[in-house]
């Protein structure tokens, strides 16, 4: 493991970045030269480690980027809003509601995620400009001065691709700052990916495959694996929709477009996405293995390049709220962690219906239970009642110790996105005939082998491949805050989330199809020894089919779950009432990014305002 670099970078980050450019950072000369830093490895390599420093801070990736962005979709949901009167007043609830305002308490700070990122692109911006100056990079032996240029350059494409993804239009900042540049407005964000389309290409020549150098035995390491795929992730991302203001100057009025007007401009672009995604698959570096696999070795703190993963962003053990907010909930400290967290995030109720019940996802990604005191009891009295299974303290290695961090890694790319990103950008080029290749790997390790062949035969116009396509991807990546960007782009957040609500609605009354599905859910309540397992629990009513009276029969103890109905006067049914109606708040293509933050704004010298009503 590479973790101890983290903290190498907390470290250094004063010595490599202490200067006048970065206006984060309190006016001082630094105490080496940059001739010295930038041509030495050890000092470059900590300036990279500077990024990973504005990472990991309290209100950066690990406490709001992750923990917020991505929520609600049709596959994840926040529970924590269950007993909020009015979540667009809530400083959580309206981040995930499309009902956040500029003065959100948890991020109108002056050291909240914007400013983090920023930071962070500053840090690269001096780090890439000096490097270039001072790092010999054209001379191809000095391999590790190279790997950390592409490190450098693919890193700051990936916060760029976050800040648009969660506020649209963003200043574009790749150059250091100077007190002529102190002021910058909004960029559109097609000028700004696609400098970094070209700034990925770039890195790609430096950066060495999975395993090919001293840094890419390692996950928590950009490699050209990574590098490639983000591309691919922009380009499907450019050749999509997003919303947009509808004229120059209107702040107030929207509209839902392409990204790119131009239909062979878009057409590149998945040819991009599908070039690099077969780049990286013929390459062999990475294997994409079993679907649990990927997972188990996250919770295991295995950082090991060549497998699933691509890339981690690394959390030091006593940073990074990953199983915190994704996890399955410990409602009590017991034998796995020393917090009660976990299940903040969680599955839609419906997600686990949405599922064939022969998919080998579904299980894994939908825990319908939670830990209490040491034992498995369906969750019907907290915010919600489904938790991602994909992150488990009970999986892990070692017992978290602290309150507020669990220090596991945020895996933000895998193998299986490579693979579904090929096969959606070859089925756009040429039709599903050619896709199913790619779309066949992940899926067949997901259902049996007739069903695959069922599924990849009735996909076959390249409308039908692509609802395919989309529907795999709710089932891949469920959890992983992937699916509100893929809806996005897709042009379909708005009929997703109202498709949601309606499907919610039902389930609670179980008219139209959950008819066919028992009112209650019935389960050990820990009378079984499997309760206490990490692995194991017994559990009636989640399959069409099953009734009630079964239920009571083999159970002694029964407990309502938190997404079915009932008596409409009980608190739970009070909770649900608000999941549903909470689900959004306005309509999401109208709110798909969040404001800047009024701090932000003031201090911006006149140069950022918001667009789509936001105000100021």
């Amino acid at each position: 493991m590479n973790k101890y670099k983290f903290i190498l970078g907390i470290a250094a980050v004063g010595l490599t970045l202490a200067s006048c450019s970065d206006p984060l950072d309190a006016p001082n000369k630094s105490a080496m030269s940059e001739d010295v830093i930038f041509s030495t490895e050890v000092l470059a390599d900590a300036a990279v480690m500077g990024l990973h420093q504005s990472f990991g801070e309290t209100n950066s990736y690990r406490g709001r980027f992750i923990p917020y962005y991505g929520l609600n979709t049709d596959a994840e949901i926040f529970n924590n809003y269950g007993g909020v009167g009015d979540p667009s007043t809530d400083k959580e609830a309206s981040l995930v509601t499309y009902s956040a305002h500029v003065d959100n308490t948890y991020m109108n700070t002056d050291n909240n995620a914007w400013a983090k990122l920023y930071e962070a692109i500053e840090r690269a911006n001096k780090a890439i400009e000096s490097m270039e100056i001072y790092a010999g990079l054209d001379n191809e032996s000095n391999t590790n001065m190279r790997q950390l240029y592409g490190e450098l350059l693919t890193l700051r494409g990936m916060i760029y691709f976050d800040l648009v993804k969660a506020w649209g239009d963003v200043p574009y900042r790749f150059k250091p700052i100077t007190s002529e540049t102190l002021y910058v407005p909004k960029s559109d964000r097609v000028t700004v990916l696609k400098k970094v389309m070209e700034d990925l290409l770039k890195a790609e020549d430096y950066l060495g495959w999975p395993n090919e150098n001293s840094y890419t035995k390692t996950v928590e390491r950009v490699s050209k694996s990574f590098a490639k795929g983000l591309r691919a992730r922009v380009a499907l991302f450019l050749a999509g929709y997003s919303q947009w203001p509808k004229a120059e100057g209107d702040h107030t009025g929207s509209e839902l477009r392409y990204n790119l007007a131009d239909a062979a401009e878009r057409q590149q672009m998945y040819q991009i996405a599908r070039d690099e995604c077969v780049s990286v698959i013929n390459a062999g570096h990475n294997t994409l293995g079993t679907f649990e696999a990927n997972f188990r070795a996250l919770c295991q703190e295995d950082v090991t390049a060549g497998n699933e993963s691509l890339f981690e962003i690394p959390f030091s053990e006593g940073r990074g709220r990953v199983i915190f907010t994704w996890g399955v909930k410990h409602k009590d400290v017991d034998q796995w962690t020393k917090q009660a967290k976990g299940g903040v995030n969680g599955p839609t109720p419906t997600l686990w219906y949405d599922y064939d019940p022969q998919d080998i996802r579904r299980n894994i990604t939908c825990i319908p239970y939670q830990w209490s005191g040491g034992v498995k009891v369906v969750s019907n009295t907290s915010g919600g009642g489904w938790s991602f299974g994909k992150l488990r303290y009970e999986w892990m290695k070692r017992i978290v110790t602290s309150t507020n961090d669990d220090g596991i890694n945020w895996q933000v790319m895998r193998m299986a996105d490579i693979y579904m990103m090929a096969a959606e950008a070859e089925n756009q080029i040429s039709g599903p005939s050619n896709a199913a290749q790619y779309l066949r790997p992940v899926i067949s390790r997901a259902y049996p082998a007739a069903k695959v062949g069922t599924l990849i035969a009735s996909a076959s116009s390249p409308e039908a491949f692509q609802l395919l396509i989309e529907n795999e991807r709710k089932f891949e990546f469920a959890g992983e805050a992937i699916r509100k960007t893929d809806l996005i782009r897709w042009g379909k957040l708005s009929s997703k989330l109202a498709e949601t609500k309606e499907k919610m609605k039902a389930l609670a009354s179980r008219t139209g199809e959950y008819a066919d599905y028992p009112e209650k859910i019935y389960y050990n309540d820990g009378l079984g020894a499997e309760s206490t397992d990490a692995d194991g629990y017994t559990i009636y009513g989640l399959e069409k089919g099953q009734t009630d009276d079964e239920g009571k029969a083999a159970f002694a103890n029964n407990s309502r779950m938190f997404c079915l109905t009932g008596d409409a006067a009980s608190d739970n049914d009070k909770k649900i009432n608000n999941m549903i109606n909470n689900l959004y708040i306005n309509d999401p293509n109208s709110k798909m990014f969040w404001p800047i933050w009024r701090t932000f704004i003031s201090n911006s010298n006149g140069t950022l305002v918001n667009d789509y009503g936001y105000g100021e």
